[in-house]
């Protein structure tokens, strides 16, 4: 019997017609096409290997807003837990209660391995096609089709070696039905550097975002690939796989050796994205999460994303309950340590004595992103405040699905505090997986890890205070000392990722690359009892609300699917799984 390790089949194989007849006619739309008709030699408009191309996107983009069992992943992290009563996928991540045999709710392997197979068929066999089509510049367009589907694979496999380590690379060669796949796992530097090179070799083939038009609204474009590469530098550079890695012996989970000069070529990278002077942060903090892309929508920030039609599911998914007409069932329930993150308004931590923080008003005079990515006692929501208080329309107790934390996750939603109708209204609600805030952010932690402290550093984290809307101060240091050290700086930089990216996966790969899980998962997560008296006065009162679990080393690298260990002898586990 063969073995498959890895199963990619493609539901294209299943059939294969045995006439040279390409009548497409007959086969009905949605259908399965065989291969000959998807990428029939005489079709110069391509149209079924372009449905072809649009079905591997959608295959490849995982749907992120509450991806985990109805939860988003942060829900994993310090950042938030989930309102669920039962036990689910999110938990499990974030305790630690699950095993190579038990996979947990992010085990993307088969999903990831089904993709690129595909994106491999169109990347190969497009070639057979004769494209007529030209792009805006009158180049030929069938290079930057093929090249998409190229990105594709490529992200798909960074989200496996960020998840795994090293794993299998299967080039070029599309492989049957019947084929034995029983290939050992690359090392991880071998997959930085095809993840790598691949973006490099395709970026000049790919569209420009200033020659994008409707029709092709939301395809890869070069900047897309450049941004990609960027990140998955970031990545490579970062303590967990730059010498650090969990089996220093084992290529397979990072970089042996530490080189200090990874930081460079991800600052570099990032920095490359920047000159392309494509890419701005939008004015609105808020509206750069609902306004699509451009050209379409005129959204400046956003690099590469999945889109979705407008709805209004992330805010039925995980507004306050209270709500009944507008429906909400309040799934995700951000934490205290999230909502303390969050600097004053002269972007000063709450812990400073000059910040101004105030405990018996804590939302009073904030980072003004508070109120955008997290519902607070008090904030106004469809014409009248928030009532998260014990017993409030938001958190009536009894078992009635609401917040465990005392707070609601705002972000994604549309802008409702003074809509009167008592509903939702459908919103865009596109899920940005590139974004040019996070290329910022890249740029400034990877230049502050190699070189220290610089004026582009600082740049980064005023132009990011800026659009939020925290106050400059009289040195317009938007609360970052001017004297700061590379150590401060750091915890500046991370801190502003947290606060600047929730919700949008960040946080849970970051405390693992940066290798503070352990730290950060010895302290409960913490959530607030507000509690109102007969005369409307209220007090906070802090409790514990969870506690995390993380096993160093063992969870910084997901285990192989037991699975794909016991039909493949090349297949080598991670270390302790």
């Amino acid at each position: 019997m063969k073995n498959f390790p890895i199963l990619v089949t493609f539901f294209a194989l299943v059939t294969c017609f045995t006439s040279c007849k390409k009548v497409y006619e007959e086969v009905p739309l949605g259908q399965q096409i065989p291969l000959e008709i998807a990428f029939d030699e005489k079709d110069s408009s391509g149209t079924y290997a372009l449905r072809f191309l649009l079905s591997t996107y959608a295959e490849a983009l995982p749907q992120m807003h509450n991806r985990i069992a109805g939860n988003y992943l942060d829900a994993a992290s310090d950042d938030a837990i989930t309102s669920q009563v039962n036990l689910s996928d999110v938990d499990r991540l974030q305790t630690g209660a699950y095993s190579a045999s038990n996979t947990n709710g992010d085990n993307v392997w088969q999903r990831n391995y089904y993709s690129i197979r595909n994106a491999t068929v169109f990347a190969t066999l497009i070639n057979r096609v004769p494209l007529a089509e030209k792009l805006p510049d009158g180049r030929p367009a069938r290079p930057a089709y093929r090249s998409e589907a190229r990105f594709l694979r490529a992200m798909l496999y960074f989200d496996l070696v960020k998840r795994y380590g090293g794993v299998p690379l299967l080039g070029d060669q599309i492989r049957q039905i019947d084929d034995e796949i029983q290939l050992p796992r690359n090392s991880f530097e071998e997959c930085i550097t095809y993840i790598v090179g691949e973006l490099d070799n395709i970026k000049d083939s790919l569209r420009v975002k200033e020659a994008m038009d409707g029709t092709h609204y939301g395809r890869v474009t070069k900047g897309a690939a450049m941004a990609l590469k960027a990140r998955v530098l970031l990545y490579a550079a970062s303590p967990l796989f730059n010498g650090g890695n969990v089996d220093p012996s084992n290529p397979l989970t990072g970089y042996i050796a530490a080189d200090p000069n990874r930081w460079k070529l991800a600052a570099d990278a990032a920095k490359a994205v920047i000159d392309l002077n494509s890419y701005s942060l939008m004015p609105s903090f808020q509206n750069a999460f609902i306004t699509q892309g451009a050209p379409v929508g005129s959204n400046t920030e956003s690099i590469f994303w999945r889109q979705s039609g407008p709805g209004t599911g992330v805010e039925k998914d995980n507004g306050p309950v209270g709500y009944a007409s507008a429906g909400g069932n309040g799934v995700t329930s951000p934490t205290q340590n999230l909502v303390d993150a969050f600097p004053a308004i002269n972007g000063l931590p709450i812990t400073d004595p000059a910040s101004g923080f105030d405990p018996n008003d804590p939302y009073a005079n904030r980072d003004p992103r508070l109120k955008y990515t997290v519902f607070v006692n008090g904030m106004l929501w469809l014409n009248r405040e928030v009532a998260s208080y014990v017993g409030g329309a938001d958190r009536p107790g009894g078992s009635l699905q609401q917040t465990k934390t005392g707070y609601y996750m705002r972000k994604f939603m549309g802008n409702f505090e003074t809509s009167t109708t008592g509903v939702y209204q459908d919103t865009y609600h596109d899920f940005i997986y590139l974004r040019y805030a996070e290329v910022l952010l890249n740029y400034a932690e990877a230049l502050n890890e190699f070189s220290g402290p610089s004026t582009d550093v600082f740049d980064v984290l005023h132009q990011l205070r800026q659009r939020a809307g925290i106050e400059p101060g009289a040195d317009n240091s938007y609360g970052i000392p001017a004297s700061a050290t590379q150590e401060e700086l750091r915890e500046l930089i991370h801190n502003e990722r947290r606060v600047e990216m929730a919700f949008e996966e960040q946080r849970y790969f970051d405390i693992r690359r940066w290798k503070v899980a352990p730290q950060v998962f010895a302290s409960p997560l913490r959530g607030v009892n507000v509690l109102r008296t007969s005369q409307g006065l209220l007090t906070f009162d802090y409790v514990n609300v969870a506690t995390g679990a993380f096993r160093d080393p063992q969870m910084y690298l997901y285990p192989i699917p037991y699975t794909e260990v016991i039909k493949n002898p090349q297949m080598r586990q991670n270390p302790q799984w």
